[in-house]
C-alpha cells in the first residue's frame, strides 16, 4: 500500500495494490476509483485533497495491522514533516 501527495496539483493517491487497472469510475468530480478484472479495487484518487480530506490529520496505526509484515514508508524529498516506522515501534 502506497499514499502519496503531490503539493503541486493537491492530488492524493493512495494505491491499494499493484494489480492492473481494467476499469475507472468517476465517484465525484474529485474523486476517482480504479479497478482489477476481478473488481478489486486498485487505487483511489483523490483531486483537490485539502477541501476533500483532512490531510493534517493523517493518521496510521500499524498496531491494526497484520502479522504478516511491518509497512514500508517511503517519503518525497519535499516532505517537510514525517514519521519512519522506527518512530511508531
Amino acid at each position: 500500500m502506497m499514499v502519496e501527495y503531490f503539493t503541486d496539483t493537491d492530488t492524493l493517491l493512495i494505491e491499494l495494490s499493484s494489480n492492473e487497472i481494467t476499469e475507472t469510475r468517476d465517484l465525484n468530480e474529485n474523486t476517482l476509483a480504479e479497478f482489477d478484472a476481478n473488481g478489486t479495487l486498485v487505487s483511489m484518487t483523490i483531486e483537490h485533497a485539502k477541501e476533500q480530506a483532512n490531510l493534517e490529520e493523517f493518521v496510521f496505526h500499524p498496531s491494526q495491522m497484520s502479522q504478516q509484515g511491518s509497512p514500508t514508508w517511503k517519503v518525497a524529498e519535499d516532505t517537510p514533516e514525517y514519521k519512519t516506522n522506527k518512530e511508531y515501534e
